[in-house]
């Protein structure tokens, strides 16, 4: 039971943590330090990575309509079938450097330093591109207005989340809104950009440890891709919500302290 609690902790910390740009990755190894769960390392590593197939099924259910050229009116089935094509080759960047260098990432940058390293760095760069952005009005409105130059411009961005700490929707937001991205957009292209990254990421960890799941095993992930799918649900409206209205300089400044908290309780607590 306290390895189910555990897990239910886990999944509420990704299902936040996922899609807003405060680094799913950087909360997730703070917490295993916290409260780490009683598995091997293989395991938690895999586990770390397929929780947020919860998180991808809620962008689905959320979008369906939205992602689903078959749900929507005739003359919008153009207009989504060329979105799908956006985020096609949007996620070729990282997924071609995800499957080249994921064990070498994970040997040389999944660490502590670097994660509050780029909380700040990236917390940083949230607070001067919204400053900078006031009073600017955005080139592209709605997820759809991107268009396929700039699609390939925010996967290329998406390859520095490869990078722990630095946070798969921040990395892709701030570069759609460099781009020329409204907020709303940049959130919502990024959140259609995981599903086909995520799913590749954990087809690849789940490969690499099997399939020989004991029963407490898939419990443990059956538990704790429910609760990150449901916190996930959430976390996706109230991100939407919030970004209509205010800038995403609050979430710099919150990394910005994340990253000195790590980097204090590493050198201070753990050393």
């Amino acid at each position: 039971m306290i390895e189910i609690f555990k897990t239910i902790l886990i999944g509420i910390v990704q299902g936040i943590t996922e899609w807003l740009p405060i680094s799913s990755t950087g909360h997730m190894i703070l917490l295993d330090q916290l409260i780490s769960l009683d598995v091997s390392d293989d395991f938690r590593k895999m586990f770390f990575v397929v929780i947020q197939l919860g998180s991808i099924l809620a962008v689905v259910v959320l979008y369906f309509k939205k992602l689903n050229p078959f749900s929507t009116p005739p003359q919008e089935k153009k207009r989504v079938l060329s979105l799908w094509g956006k985020i096609i080759i949007g996620v070729i960047p990282a997924g071609v450097v995800g499957i080249l260098l994921d064990d070498w990432l994970d040997e040389h940058f999944y660490n502590y330093i670097t994660v509050a390293v780029t909380l700040v760095l990236y917390g940083i760069l949230f607070i001067i591109i919204e400053r900078r952005r006031k009073g600017k009005r955005p080139s592209f409105q709605t997820v759809y207005d991107i268009d396929y130059k700039t699609a390939v411009a925010i996967g290329c961005f998406q390859v520095l989340s490869l990078v722990p700490g630095t946070s798969r929707s921040g990395s892709t937001i701030l570069g759609g809104m460099l781009m020329g991205s409204s907020r709303t957009a940049a959130s919502e292209f990024s959140f259609f950009l995981a599903v086909p990254v995520m799913l590749g990421a954990s087809l690849i960890k789940v490969l690499k440890f099997g399939f020989a799941f004991s029963s407490s095993q898939l419990l443990i992930l059956l538990v704790g891709c429910t609760v990150a799918f449901l916190v996930s649900m959430a976390a996706i409206r109230f991100l939407i919500s919030f970004v209509r209205k205010n800038s995403f300089e609050l979430f710099g400044w919150y990394r910005i302290a994340l990253g000195c908290i790590v980097l204090g309780y590493y050198l201070f607590i753990v050393r």
